[in-house]
This record gives structure tokens, sequence and C-alpha cells, in this order.
């Protein structure tokens, strides 16, 4: 990568391509390579940094091998390397050093006429790395005139002095680490608050409580290796690389490649070793959860909503014909069966909510329903039935993080906080309530009302704020699990996402169809990073968290797509709930040769293009 201009100038020139002359110059005292780095030996033998000179016994150089290697110097001055060119070389040969292929380096450098480094960084790293602590201070003498930043060179002896403070302490040299802590340390002024914790460590009694109260690793390579990463952040780039670039700058690349995948859905692995880097990244769409695994048909009416478990072991869908059925995730194939259902719900199911232990789920009716049903569902017994009065409506909750109270309410004004029991805990006077959400940190409820607002409601000190206002109705919302963002279905709109905390809407999804029923969207995926949605027009829309446009369209249901739900555990895995009675599960491809797979496409429309 470009060097940042800093250690740029005078000393430039021992850091770009030396000429001819200078490859054959030796970088350091004996001991070092010619690209500056400790040596290693080949049979007891100091790896030779000659520019094309043969060292070996009996070599003889013949007229044509020195008229060859005239052609070669002279093409190596007339091709002067870029300084991309340049980056490329050093960061080849900081890694190939990593992997101890040292003849390597010194090769790469000579043949290149490059460097890897300053020649007063690499006595610098050899100091550090051999304890000699006293000529390691000496060296950031040399490097202060490579540095933008005076302050630097403070924190960088600071380092030095703590490591060379634990070294004598681990050794039991007491006296001299007090020395240092009094006549080194403490006169630079700097970061007293750590000079008070390091002199703590003087009643350390043996080695093994020093590095248990320090958090280090003790004298040796581990931590000077540690050390000599915190110091090259305060060297530029063209001074000393940082720590395992290649490495860093691949990782990034792998990084954005996965960003940049429509369909990836997987749990992200950091390690370099988890992708070939031979090949993009790409995600098939068939690996998505774009094609109908299962049909539930146990409804016999509308199903109005549907919702997993917070564990993803269960699916929970409530249905106009008065039931909630409770479904069983099989771990393995991922099969949904019958588990138990439900029954008494005189106006149609249309909400469910889980606790948080998902030991209990709340179901609510529509506008006209002024009673809310508790079950625990581990037994199917009904825990409570409760109901303030006949005119209220209840037709959303959303529990506590507690696990220990929700909140409820309905449009005629009904708004109230209970206990499992029902008891009315608090209540909140004339507000017409849409849709509720409790934020984590179990104070604060969200409430979208029939001003097109969601606002923010306190029941500990009865305070409230506006949060989001939008310009049409709020059928229905979602927040993601870090509470950052609401997902809102908004009427004749679509879905809409606001970010929470800075009161902005950040995007508006493309082509679901929403009039003024009422359509559950949801957050999913590894990291939430996709957002799906019933529809109008019959059909289920995914897209991916950062596009506007959709990246799947699901077919399948023949009546509106009232609710969607997306297993938090298996990230492959989507449910959508429809007024044609049926409970469609969708997820990645089945195994079939590439030619059946291919005629199930008509499943899951391409958004690709």
């Amino acid at each position: 990568m470009q060097a940042n201009g800093a250690g740029q100038g005078q000393e430039s020139s021992d850091l770009s391509c030396l000429n001819s002359a200078q490859n054959g110059e030796s970088s350091s005292a004996g001991g070092t390579h010619s690209n500056g780095l400790l040596s290693s030996t080949d049979n007891g033998n100091s790896v030779g940094t000659s520019n094309g000179s043969s060292t070996g016994p009996g070599s003889g150089t013949s007229a044509a091998s020195t008229a060859s290697g005239s052609e070669v110097g002279s093409l190596k001055k007339k091709k002067r390397l870029s300084q991309a060119e340049e980056d490329v070389i050093r960061l080849i040969g900081q890694h190939l050093h990593g992997l101890g292929l040292n003849q390597t380096v010194d090769l790469l450098m000579q043949e290149s006429g490059c460097r890897l480094e300053h020649s007063s960084a690499t006595k610098f790293r050899n100091h550090v790395m051999e304890g000699e602590w006293d000529k390691a201070e000496n060296d950031l003498n040399e490097l202060r005139a490579l540095m933008h930043s005076p302050n630097a060179i403070v924190r960088m002896k600071f380092l030095l002095l703590q490591q060379k403070y634990l070294e004598y302490l681990e050794d039991g040299k007491v006296l001299e680490a007090l020395q240092v802590l009094r006549g080194e340390l403490t006169p630079l002024k700097y970061n007293t608050d750590r000079i008070h914790v390091l002199s703590g460590y003087l009643m350390c009694s043996h080695a093994e409580d020093l590095k248990a109260k320090a958090e280090w690793e003790g004298k040796g390579t581990a931590s000077r290796c540690r050390l000599l990463d915190k110091l090259q952040t305060y060297l530029p780039p063209s001074v000393m690389l940082p720590p395992r670039r290649m490495q860093t700058l691949l990782r990034q690349a792998v990084e954005l490649q996965r960003d940049r995948c429509l369909y990836h859905n997987t749990k992200l692995d950091s390690s370099l070793d988890s992708v070939s880097l031979l090949l993009d990244h790409v995600c098939s769409r068939k690996q998505f959860p774009c094609y109908t695994q299962q049909i539930l048909t146990e409804h016999c009416n509308e199903v109005w909503f549907c919702k997993f478990s917070n564990d993803g072991t269960k699916l929970a869908t409530g249905s106009k014909d008065t039931t909630v059925i409770i479904w069983q995730v099989d771990p393995e194939s991922h099969q949904l069966k019958l588990l138990r259902t439900l029954e008494g719900h005189a106006y149609g199911v249309s909400y469910l909510a889980w606790s948080p232990d998902d030991t209990y789920l709340i179901a609510c009716g529509p506008d006209d329903c002024s009673e809310l049903w508790l079950w625990n569902v581990q037994t199917g017994e009904l825990r409570t039935k409760m109901s303030q009065s006949h005119e209220d409506s209840l037709t959303s909750v959303a529990w506590n993080p507690d696990g220990k109270r929700f909140v409820t309410g309905g449009q005629r004004g009904q708004f109230y906080q209970c206990d499992l029991d029902g008891n009315l805990l608090d209540s909140w006077e004339g507000v017409r309530v849409q849709c509720l959400w409790c934020l984590g940190d179990g104070r604060a409820v969200l409430a979208s009302d029939t001003h097109q607002r969601i606002r923010g409601y306190n029941f500990e000190d009865l305070t409230d704020r506006n949060i989001v206002q939008e310009d049409h109705p709020i059928m229905s919302f979602t927040v993601s699990k870090n509470g950052r963002l609401a997902l809102l279905n908004v009427a004749t709109q679509g879905v809409h996402l606001w970010d929470l905390q800075d009161r902005v809407l950040v995007r508006k999804y493309q082509g679901v169809t929403q009039g003024f029923y009422t359509i559950h969207s949801c957050f999913g995926g590894h990291n939430e990073d996709f957002i799906a949605s019933g529809s109008e027009d019959h059909k289920v829309y995914i897209w991916h968290r950062r596009g506007e446009l959709p990246i799947a369209e699901l077919t399948g249901h023949t009546r509106t797509v009232n609710c969607v739900s997306w297993n938090p555990a298996i990230p492959g895995l989507l449910a959508s709930a429809s007024d044609d009675g049926t409970v469609r599960v969708w997820g990645p491809a089945p195994f079939l040769d590439s030619q059946e797979a291919d005629g199930l496409n008509e499943n899951c429309s391409n958004m690709d293009s």
C-alpha cells in the first residue's frame, strides 16, 4: 500500500530501491541479513548477500556469466520500481520472513534492490528482541528524526522501560527494578496511574504471581514480540512495516468480499485458513432460504401470525380458526412437527410473543378482542386469561427482558403493564397502541400509535418522548437484537428502516405491496444482515439490510402473506404465514443434481440484476 508520507525525505534513499552498488552492502553488523533482519545460517555459514557473485569454494566467474550479469544489471537500472511495487515486495518479504524463509528474503531484496525496513529500525528490533534495553533506548534517538510526533518517543520509551522493569522483577532483581521505576519511569512524567500499578507489583512473592497480576507472559520471545507490535504502531510504515501486514490486508479483502456478497448467511470466520485466497468469495442463492421445504396445512382458516421461539427450537402460529399451534423444529432435518394445539381464542389469534426463556407464550386477538391469553408452552396449560374490561382492545404485547412482566395495549386507548398472573402493575392513559416493543434496558417501552409515530415510554418515572415520526400509519414494527434499528411496515409505503439512536430514516425497501393490512416483517440471518417481509401480492420479499432492492422474491402463497419469522438459531430457516391458510417453511435448495436444482428457481426469483 502507498506509504503515508511519514519518514520520507532524507531517509528515503534507504527505503527505496537501492542501486546496484548498494545491493552488495552489508546492512548492519554480523548476524543480520542484507534485508536488515536477524539471519539464519545454512550449515553454520552465514548466508551471502553479495550481488550475483558466487561465494562457494572453487567457483569461478566465466566471461559469459559476467556478461549475463551485466545485462541483468543494466535491465535493473532501466526498470525503476513504482512505490506500489516496492510496497508489495516489502510485504512479501515480511511474510516470507515470518515463515522463516530468510534466504529467500535475502535474494528477493538483493534482486529488487529494496529493504524491508530502515536500518535504524532493524537495530531497534534486534535490541528489543535480545533484551538489550539501553541500546534500544539509544536507538530511539536515531528513530526520532523519522517520526512526526515527538510524544511518540516518550510513549515508546515508557513501554521499553515497563518491559525492562517487569523482567527485572521476574528475575528477582528487586533493587534494579526499583531503580528503573524511580530513576527512569517516574521522571518521564507519563501515565502516572500506570506507574502506581507497576509499583504494586513489587509486592509479588514469586514470578507466577507477577505474571498473573500483570497479565503478562513473562520474560522471553512472546512478551517481547507483543512489545514490538505495540512499538511498531508509533513508527511510520516506511520505516518499519506494521506486524503481519499482508495477513491483515488479505483478511480485509476477504471480509470486504463477504460484506458485498448478497447471500452470505453463515458465521463469519476471520481465519484465512477457512477460505481459499485463489478464488473470489461467492455464495450461491441455492444456499439461501429461497425454497419451500415444508407446507404446514393444519390450520383451517387464515394464518395471521408466526414466530420462532428465542432458542429456535419451536414455531408458534396463530390463526383466525381460534387456535395456536406449537411446532417442534428437528435440529438435524429442520423439519417441523406438530407439538400441541392451544384452543379457545374466540376472536382468533393475530399476535404472539414468546417469553425471554421460551417458557410462556402470550396470544392476542384482533381489534374487537379484550382478552389476552398466557400459556405455559411446556405443559400446554393456560396460566392466565386477562381482561381488564370488555371495552378494551388488547391487540399487541411485549415481554420485559426480566421475563416477569409484560406490556399490552390496543387502539382503544389501553396501555398496561402486568405481571404473569395478569395483575395490573401500571397503566398509561390515552395511548392508542398499534404495536409494542420492550428495549433491553428493561425500562423503556416503544409503542407505535395512531398518530403515525413511535414513542418511548418509561413506566418508572412516567416520562415519554418521540422517537420516530412517519407520514403514514405504522401498521407494525420490530427491533433488532442490539436495540439500534427498527423495521417498520408503513401503510401504502412499504418497509422502512430507522436508526433509533440517531432517530433518522436509514432506508426504504422497494418491491413489497403494503396497503392497510397489518403485515409483519423481521430481521434475520447471521448478524441480522437480512430483512424479510410479507406482502399483499402473495409473496415474501427478502432484502440485504444495506440494499433497497430485494435479493429474493419467494412465491408459493396464493393470498396475502401476513407475517414472516426468521429462525434465530438456524439462519437458513424462514417461516411465512398467509391468508391462504398455510404456513410455508423456507430453506436452502435440496440436494439434487444441478439440472433438477435449476428447475426449482421458479420459487425464488433472482434479483441480482
